[in-house]
């Protein structure tokens, strides 16, 4: 008898939790990346989503899928030899690139497998792994550097290739998405890979998607309603990339800029580290049910008003300080998730890796912002104007998502991307 239930309503089986692990480990890499050199990768990551979006749009997600990962382990390796600032530079930018790529590989890879009631939740655990990478650069870091081996800085340059080799193996295996062979005309190959991952039973009947019946291009993304989408992309992502970036960069200075001093500073850093992966995580488990619209909107009102509520009072008594800090830490973990929800959901097959490697290409550039101007602004303007103007970039995304963020909770993926909705 034929298997009439969409793929996109059967339960997690074995190969999405493997994906999901396949993918996730780029993030952490990413995150271990970040968390090593801070801002020195952003121009790589600039161009890599981009191209990265281009090329698996046209090349296929699984052909690309190796490429982050692999450039990782050569750059990495590369800069132990490393004989030169311009050489450090060039290998630092490389691995930008890999990390770029991610995006759009990895992502649009993950989404297309997932049943929608995962989509959500799978996503945006994604940037819960981030952080995980992000610490877990700094124990590594440490370690290798109080371990007083000669040249110890090089081991810790060199440290990603292992996680970077483990996610090569990890990755072999991986089928090509069926949304895409089928966007491409290929639909034997689809229908095999339907039946590889989901059982006999099942078949290009179970996809509810259609082969499009006019070519969408890259040109869609400038205009027509894919064009309102990007917008919102592009300003929601970097709305809340740029006072995070600012904030996680130069979370000591901050503190103490707000007259947090010494272990204030020290434990106040590890704490609000540990508020983001909390915001993250309570935003993981809501996503599915206050809706991808609303948890947006919250997430950017409440951050608001708590930077509102530093830049008042950033003369105020330390723990008033931290509660403020704390409390931006939690509610802009709704907006950060969304970073991959949103992006993955509103375009069609044809141009979704394009259109998240634009918008993660557009959000470096926020965060290149946040990270390089908050030391300018601290000694020009002073915190309290500082965290104003964090306050000021955190509102204007709540704007521009009153006004375009859709809802796509219980929409199949296809749905989800439709004008006609």
């Amino acid at each position: 008898m034929a298997n009439n239930v969409s793929i996109e309503d059967v339960p997690l089986n074995k190969f999405h939790q493997l994906l999901c692990v396949r993918s996730g480990g780029g993030w952490v890499l990413d995150g271990f990346w970040q968390g090593m050199v801070a801002a020195s990768a952003l121009l790589g990551i600039f161009f890599g989503g981009f191209l990265g979006g281009l090329l698996t749009g046209h090349l296929g997600r699984q052909k690309l899928y190796f490429f982050g990962p692999t450039i990782f382990v050569l750059c990495s390796v590369a800069q132990f030899w490393a004989d030169s600032g311009v050489a450090l530079f060039f290998f630092r930018f490389l691995i930008g690139v890999g990390v770029g790529f991610e995006y759009p590989v990895a992502g649009s890879l993950l989404v297309e497998f997932l049943p929608k009631k995962y989509r959500g939740p799978r996503l945006a655990m994604l940037t819960i792994l981030w952080f995980a990478g992000a610490a877990l650069a700094y124990i590594v870091g440490n370690a290798i550097l109080d371990s007083g081996w000669p040249d110890a800085w090089r081991l810790v340059l060199a440290s990603p290739a292992a996680i970077g080799v483990v996610l090569v193996l990890l990755r072999i295996g991986t089928p090509e998405s069926p949304r895409w062979l089928l966007s491409k005309g290929r639909t034997a190959e689809a229908e095999r890979v339907i039946r590889k991952v989901y059982g006999p039973s099942f078949s290009l009947r179970n996809l509810p998607e259609q082969p499009p019946e006019k070519k969408v291009s890259i040109l869609s993304l400038l205009h027509s309603g894919y064009g309102k989408r990007m917008l919102f992309v592009s300003v929601f992502w970097s709305c809340s990339v740029i006072p995070v970036f600012a904030v996680y960069a130069f979370a000591p200075t901050v503190l103490q800029a707000l007259n947090l001093k010494g272990a204030w500073a020290s434990y106040g850093s590890v704490a609000i580290t540990l508020l983001f992966v909390v915001g993250c995580f309570i935003a993981t488990r809501l996503i599915n049910v206050i809706g991808r619209r609303s948890m947006l909107i919250h997430s950017f009102l409440w951050s608001g008003l708590a930077l509102l509520g530093l830049g008042a009072f950033s003369n105020g008594a330390e723990m008033l300080v931290l509660a403020f800090f704390g409390a931006y830490a939690v509610f802009i973990g709704g907006a950060q998730v969304l970073q991959l929800v949103y992006p993955n959901e509103l375009f069609p097959t044809e141009i979704r890796s394009a259109a998240v490697g634009l918008g993660a290409s557009l959000s470096r550039i926020g965060a290149a912002i946040g990270t390089w101007l908050v030391p300018i602004s601290l000694q020009s303007i002073g915190i309290g104007n500082t965290m104003f103007a964090a306050a000021a970039v955190t509102l204007l995304g709540l704007l521009v998502s009153l006004a375009l963020a859709p809802e796509t909770r219980s929409l199949s993926l296809q749905e989800a991307a439709s004008l006609t909705r």
